[in-house]
């Protein structure tokens, strides 16, 4: 492990005991104790470049008091070019910025384009209750416009400060207002979460002593057997899995201890989002609790789903939720493709300006098309047996697909995605090709397809519905 590595490893490991210490606290002192900590964990990690994430901070705080109604608009677009300006500081002659500078920037960006449209949405609701004389029932507003400390409060919140997950400020104001945090599940649900992290932290440590991603850059793999070469990014996807798996549970163990996330399993929370349901606990009967609000990995459901689509639903999941409710909706076309390109777009930037990135998430749509056209033509027209032969074998392509887009994502410099994808012959790209031209060859791939499009389309505003009328919680 890298020396950064061990940074992160140890700043986890430490949260978790100290997330157990804040139950204890009252809502004013857990607050500014959270922000403290969080503070000097990004003054000793980040030291100059900490000044980076507060100039983002005082920025979105100026446009939130400026223009409430465009705020969602101008935060979205001042922390991004804000995040362009992070990675060229060196074109102005400024010093780079740590890694762990650029993983707080990366958090951060999520965290005040939430807050920008969590405070539209409050004044939003604000005047619709006084047009109608009524307060609106609303699930998870904010009861008030949040002031600069809170917005530094939230920021800086030690929880998940570096590694995530990303959660939103109502979120964050839930976690300070428990009326008995020690109530609430602790070490039971944390210990769940970590059981499998030492498993998954030796078979990072002992395939990636074995297949390290240095050698594929060399002369010496290129000369290599077409097979070898294939089944390298199988092992570097498999570690590259294993290091987020266990850096993610540790990540959703330090929520757990704090109690941060926590909500009643009947409020149906969605992972980043929150409540999708009114709901309170009857203080008479038992509830049960769960912490899906953090929850940012699903480690089964990404080995085991069937589509490529699906498999992004499991990875990441918190991010996943804030690009579905705060990118694509929001996309400058309409076409279903167009707009999960342009999503994917905007997940290859906030992720960096390395090529890699955009090579692996542009080629993602494309995939997702091959599914669709072979799912109308093929497997819609096959026996049950048929089918869940079909299914087996699009899985297996599923997690070739990502083995596939993971050598750029690691990779990151364009020669280098290219020169690996090049020494097996794009097999990918041509699979997902072919699988298009076939659908549409069996007749079923154009018009089919794009129902499947349609379908998928429709199930995302179905969901989209549910939670823009069951995001927020009663208290």
């Amino acid at each position: 492990m890298s020396p950064d590595e061990l940074v992160y490893l140890g700043i986890l490991a430490a949260s978790i005991p100290v997330g157990f210490l804040f139950r204890y606290l009252t809502p004013p002192v857990k607050q500014g104790a959270a922000l403290l900590l969080g503070l000097c964990v990004t003054i000793a990690t980040c030291h100059i470049h900490t000044l980076h994430s507060l100039v983002t901070v005082i920025g979105t705080w100026i446009i939130i008091k400026s223009s409430w109604r465009r705020a969602p608009a101008l935060s979205l677009g001042w922390t991004f070019l804000y995040l362009l300006f992070f990675r060229l500081v060196t074109w102005f002659g400024l010093p780079p910025p740590t890694p762990f500078a650029n993983a707080v920037q990366l958090l951060l960006t999520l965290k005040l384009v939430s807050l920008a449209n969590e405070v539209q949405s409050f004044h939003l609701e604000k005047k619709q209750e006084v047009s109608s004389f009524a307060r609106s029932p609303v699930i998870g507003g904010l009861s008030q416009e949040p002031s600069l400390y809170d917005i530094l409060s939230y920021s800086y919140c030690y929880v998940g400060i570096m590694t995530g997950p990303f959660f939103r400020f109502q979120t964050y104001m839930d976690w300070l207002r428990q009326p008995d945090p020690q109530a609430l599940p602790g070490p039971a649900a944390c210990l769940q979460r970590l059981k499998m992290v030492p498993v998954y932290a030796a078979l990072f440590l002992a395939v990636n002593s074995v297949f390290p991603l240095s050698y594929v850059r060399t002369d010496e793999f290129v000369d290599r057997h077409f097979l070898f070469r294939l089944f390298y990014m199988i092992a570097i996807f498999f570690v590259f899995r294993m290091r987020f798996y266990a850096a993610w549970c540790g990540a959703e163990a330090t929520c757990i201890s704090a109690g941060l996330g926590c909500y009643p399993e009947k409020a149906l929370s969605k992972p980043g989002g929150g409540p999708t349901v009114n709901y309170s606990p009857d203080p008479s009967l038992p509830e049960t609790y769960d912490f899906r609000t953090i929850q940012n990995i699903d480690c089964y459901n990404t080995d085991f789903c069937v589509k490529v689509r699906h498999g992004m639903r499991y990875w990441n999941m918190t991010v996943q939720w804030w690009l579905h409710h705060y990118i694509y909706p929001n996309a400058p076309f309409k076409a279903y493709a167009l707009r999960a390109g342009w999503t994917m777009f905007i997940s290859a930037y906030w992720h960096g300006l390395h090529v890699g990135y955009y090579l692996s998430f542009l080629t993602i749509p494309l995939c997702i098309a091959a599914e669709s056209a072979m799912e109308a033509s093929v497997r819609s027209k096959l026996s049950p047996k048929g089918q869940n032969i079909f299914d087996w074998i699009h899985w297996f392509l599923k997690m070739r697909a990502y083995d596939y887009m993971c050598m750029g994502f690691v990779l990151l410099k364009a020669s280098d995605t290219i020169n690996y994808w090049t020494s097996i012959y794009f097999v990918m790209h041509v699979i997902a090709v072919c699988c298009i031209v076939l659908g549409r060859i069996l007749k079923g791939g154009r018009g089919e397809g794009r129902r499947a499009d349609k379908e998928e389309k429709q199930e995302g505003e179905k969901t989209d519905t549910k939670e823009k009328y069951g995001e927020k919680k009663t208290d």
